[in-house]
């Protein structure tokens, strides 16, 4: 049976790479903030290396990640150059509540503090979340809102994100990247996760 993967890119000061899994290219001059496609791949072992696009030489890593059978995974380059490394990220299959959004977060700022995700008016979405946490999926009604990620236990905002839009009956993942006051800023990205429409 197959499998999905997608390769996020959300080292903050690397340069744009080159993805090989088993010497096979999943993806070429991918840059900063950007995902690729989700790609079929076999369930199995898999030695992923991750060069500076163009070369071949010298990966900035070389690791080998499991692919579970009939999964699907969202594997993010994340860290500072210095010490980057992946994070797998499985975007789990299920079922969301008819007309509601199944929504999570994970944190990739290297220099963030712990943070909680929140709507403005302090509602609590994911709390004391640590740096490369995965939260569980939350459900929410679909629509458009502000989201807002605070040092945790505060009230103190390092992160405003006006105008999140979120369709009804599908899974989203909010991927905190970036820096806490420095370049390139903290960012949140929203995209569509893969168990919303693949079905493995």
């Amino acid at each position: 049976m197959s499998s999905y993967i997608r390769v996020l890119h959300a080292s903050p000061d690397a340069p744009a790479v080159d993805v090989y899994a088993n010497n096979t290219a999943l993806a070429r001059n991918l840059s900063y903030r950007n995902f690729t496609e989700y790609l079929q791949v076999p369930a199995g072992t898999y030695n992923l290396r991750v060069f500076p696009a163009g070369t071949m030489t010298n990966p900035v890593i070389d690791t080998t990640i499991e692919i579970p059978d009939r999964s699907i995974f969202t594997v993010a380059a994340k860290g500072r150059l210095a010490d980057i490394g992946l994070l797998l990220v499985p975007d789990t299959p299920g079922t969301v509540p008819q007309g509601m959004i199944n929504i999570r977060f994970v944190h990739l700022s290297p220099n963030a503090p712990n943070v909680d995700i929140t709507l403005p008016d302090g509602t609590i979405l994911f709390s004391n979340v640590p740096y490369q946490g995965i939260t569980e999926y939350s459900t929410i009604s679909p629509g458009t809102y502000t989201l807002q990620a605070r040092e945790a236990g505060t009230n103190n905002i390092i992160l405003n994100v006006p105008n999140q839009t979120f369709a009804p009956n599908r899974f989203y993942t909010a991927y905190a990247v970036g820096l806490v006051g420095e370049t390139p800023p903290l960012q949140l990205l929203t995209p569509l996760d893969g168990n919303s429409y693949i079905r493995v």
